[in-house]
């Protein structure tokens, strides 16, 4: 029979106490997308006298980062988003971090399997592999076959009793659709064809986002879902388990995803992505966040500069354009030295203490360079590419004798991939360089000789792994991709 999920009402949710949050992943730097949806969610609770929530996700274990959360508490509240609920803060519906909640998730699965709206899953990663290659080259689309599904109880049984592992997902209707209410869009509908047998549970008792999110926001009273609309294809699987288990729904809003200038999704390997890297490299934070205010279409038409309370006062959800906002980096820069030149000289000498020549900058800086300076007045002829915001080399500086320049700009673009998941340190920027050398044919002294010529600009400095351990990860990697970006333009 066919099962149509209607839309959710909004008459009860109404009448709710607004309470909104974001989830952030602690897999790595915070990303300038967590930073706008978070005002986004900031701006929409101060207006209506609600609550802003943290909420951890970091049931991905293999990604997990541990110092990763603490860059987002810090990342937020260097720019004024202050949330009311939290890991760090507390609140009456903790824990707010997703690790911490596990049997939360195993019990509302068991409720699931108990109703039919779940099953367990034996394919190993292997069977699925392979089923999944043979749909591709069938040109099929690449989803779970259900064949577990079709496991009777006693073969389920069987199997348990094996010990054999499993995972749980969700029992999609066979046909129907389910349609659900965007308040920037309107209604979508999705057909059930469409919408693949998730995975709620997976084999190590960890939930997938789905499971987690659609029971925290629940639990933890969500009334609005504010968030990007790279999840709108993932709602109707969020709106199937909350009729699965008989709860209300809140209101969701998918908000435009921000663009490179080529109108493509924003992503590390065209722009820094990493707030970590905005902050080093000297930008104010009012200045960013009145430029995320920006992205979203929600200020009036005429003001271009805002601060955080006048976004609370005049932001407009109703104004938001559907058109994916442009992440201009120049137009950030415009915007950085707007805010610049209105501060006093001593907040601007305070700024450039704090950002450019910290105490704690300076004495990182010292082991690298005592031993090779013999006057003080040399210190800036060594370290200068650690100030300077771009440092180009010329070909004869970083092109190696027995590479192509075309070689060499591919490596590059390796290099940039092997990097980003490394701790920013220096036994661990050694490995994965020296890995990497080792695929591709390029020998250490090689490789070191490109890299010390793209962060340094020169053919010697102090020594470089530790150089870039004190430059940071997110301005090492910009300096790499801008390198790239330059070099790719010069061949155009």
């Amino acid at each position: 029979m066919s099962k149509e999920i209607a839309p959710a009402s909004t008459e009860n949710a109404s009448a709710q106490p607004v309470r909104v949050r974001i989830a952030p992943s602690p897999t790595g730097d915070p990303h300038v997308g967590t930073a706008y949806i978070g005002l986004l969610n900031f701006i929409f609770a101060r207006q209506r006298g609600g609550k802003f929530l943290l909420r951890i996700e970091d049931t991905d274990r293999a990604r997990f980062v541990e110092s990763s959360e603490q860059m987002i508490y810090d990342a937020l509240r260097w720019l004024g988003l202050e949330w009311d609920e939290g890991p760090d803060v507390g609140g009456p519906f903790g824990p707010y971090r997703q690790s911490e909640r596990t049997a939360i998730y195993r019990e509302h699965c068991d409720k699931l399997l108990a109703s039919g709206a779940a099953y367990r899953c034996f394919c190993t990663p292997e069977e699925l592999d392979a089923r999944r290659k043979q749909q591709i080259a069938a040109k099929l689309p690449a989803r779970y076959d259900g064949t577990c599904r079709r496991l009777s109880d006693e073969d389920v049984k069987a199997k348990l009793d094996a010990g054999i592992p499993f995972t749980i997902r969700m029992a999609v209707p066979f046909t129907g659709s389910t349609t659900f209410r965007d308040e920037l869009r309107g209604n979508i509908t999705f057909d059930h064809n469409n919408v693949d047998d998730q995975v709620l549970l997976k084999s190590d008792g960890f939930p997938t986002y789905h499971l987690a999110n659609v029971v925290d926001d629940h639990l933890m009273q969500i009334s609005d879902v504010i968030r990007a609309e790279e999840w709108i294809s993932s709602t109707p699987k969020h709106v199937l388990l909350y009729a699965a288990f008989g709860w209300p729904m809140p209101r969701f809003w998918h908000m435009p995803l921000l663009r490179n200038t080529d109108k493509s999704k924003i992503s590390k390997r065209k722009n820094p992505v990493s707030l970590i890297y905005y902050r080093q490299a000297g930008f104010l934070p009012q200045a960013m966040t009145n430029f995320l205010g920006l992205m979203g279409g929600g200020m009036p038409p005429d003001v271009e500069i805002f601060t955080l309370a006048q976004m609370v006062e005049q932001f407009n959800f109703a104004r938001i354009s559907l058109g994916g906002p442009v992440f201009d980096l120049v137009k950030l820069k415009w915007l950085n030295g707007e805010y610049l030149r209105a501060l006093t000289e001593e907040q601007y000498f305070q700024v450039l203490r704090n950002n450019v020549f910290s105490d704690e900058i300076l004495r990182q800086m010292v082991p690298l360079v005592q031993t090779r300076i013999e006057t003080l007045a040399q210190f800036g002829d060594l370290a200068d590419f650690f100030f300077a915001d771009n440092v180009m080399p010329a070909e004869s500086v970083f092109l190696p004798k027995t590479k192509t320049r075309e070689e060499t700009l591919a490596f590059c673009g390796e290099l940039l991939t092997a990097l980003e998941p490394v701790e920013w340190k220096s036994t661990e920027i050694d490995a994965a360089l020296r890995t990497l050398g080792t695929a591709q044919s390029w020998s250490t002294k090689e490789c070191f000789m490109l890299l010390r010529a793209i962060i340094t600009g020169k053919t010697a400095s102090p020594p470089l792994l530790e150089s870039m351990v004190v430059f940071g990860k997110a301005r090492s990697l910009d300096r790499l991709r801008r390198f790239i970006d330059a070099q790719k333009k010069i061949k155009q």
